[in-house]
């Protein structure tokens, strides 16, 4: 090991990892918000330990001076989908944004390791604002299925058990594992749009019972516990049969009556308000 200041080395790392995440997660919500689906699930990243650093460097023989340049995942996003088709769709995206830029990618997913390991690598070079002034960093943003995901992460356990070298039963019946990974992917993808649909009608139906909630309790703050008891119990009886319409009507009503409530309350002498 090199006589370097490792946490002085690895800041900006950290940094981008932490930046990345914040605008993917922000990338999200801004599609569930404006297309009403993301292709986007959740996001984690990580900055490699010195270790695995050191390791990959003298496995790639990448002299100590050049791994900046020379090791393109110490700093590692990592993104999973639902849909295999999520990832084809993800990757047009990040490729169309302006505050990074993308060198290459790596698909194993057409091309999937001798392991059965499948995911969709893209090489990407971002620019952070140190105290020293702009920095490119360069990253690695993986692409995955839940189900891709669930695999890497198994076959990544057994890897550092044995030391990379996995038994040749365990290595076969991982292999086996993968494709039975990948066929569940493809399954789920035949039902695709019918998953979506239900997804999003749990959705608005947990949105429709919150906004409802919280209007209920609007009422008690105006002193109206008899219809807001009404309204609870009539919410329970919708809760039960499960049907979306009934519940917008009762969206429409306690919404009336919290409207009504506050014309009211504003038209009641200060002193009398708060009794």
């Amino acid at each position: 090991m090199d006589g370097r200041d490792w946490s002085k080395f690895l800041l900006p790392y950290e940094q981008s990892v932490e930046e990345l995440k914040v605008k993917f997660k922000l990338l999200r919500t801004e599609l569930k918000s404006r297309e009403e689906y993301s292709p986007i699930e959740f996001v984690t990243g990580r900055v490699k330990k010195i270790s695995s650093i050191l390791a990959k460097a003298k496995k790639l023989n990448v002299p100590m001076d050049q791994l900046e340049t020379g090791i393109e995942d110490i700093a590692g996003i990592r993104i999973m989908c639902q849909f295999e088709e999520d990832i084809e769709r993800l990757a047009e995206l990040i490729a169309d944004r302006k505050d990074l830029k993308v060198l290459y990618c790596k698909d194993y997913i057409r091309n999937k390791k001798e392991s059965g390991y499948r995911s969709y690598h893209i090489i990407v070079e971002y620019p952070v604002q140190t105290s020293l002034g702009m920095k490119n960093i360069l990253a690695e943003v993986q692409l995955r299925t839940l189900a891709m995901n669930f695999w890497a992460t198994i076959e990544h356990s057994l890897n550092y058990k044995y030391h990379g070298i996995i038994p040749a039963d365990i290595s076969g019946r991982l292999s086996k594992a993968a494709e039975a990974a990948y066929r569940l992917d493809k399954e789920m993808s035949s039902i695709r749009d019918e998953i979506v649909e239900s997804q999003k009608l749990f959705e608005d139906h947990s949105i429709l019972v919150s906004k409802i909630l919280n209007m209920i309790q609007v009422l008690y703050f105006y002193r109206k516990g008899k219809e807001a008891a009404e309204f609870q119990r009539r919410l329970e009886e919708i809760w039960e049969s499960n049907e979306l319409s009934k519940l917008y009507g009762l969206a429409d009503e306690v919404e009336k009556a919290v409207i009504k409530a506050r014309e009211a309350f504003k038209t009641k002498p200060e002193g009398e308000q708060g009794s």
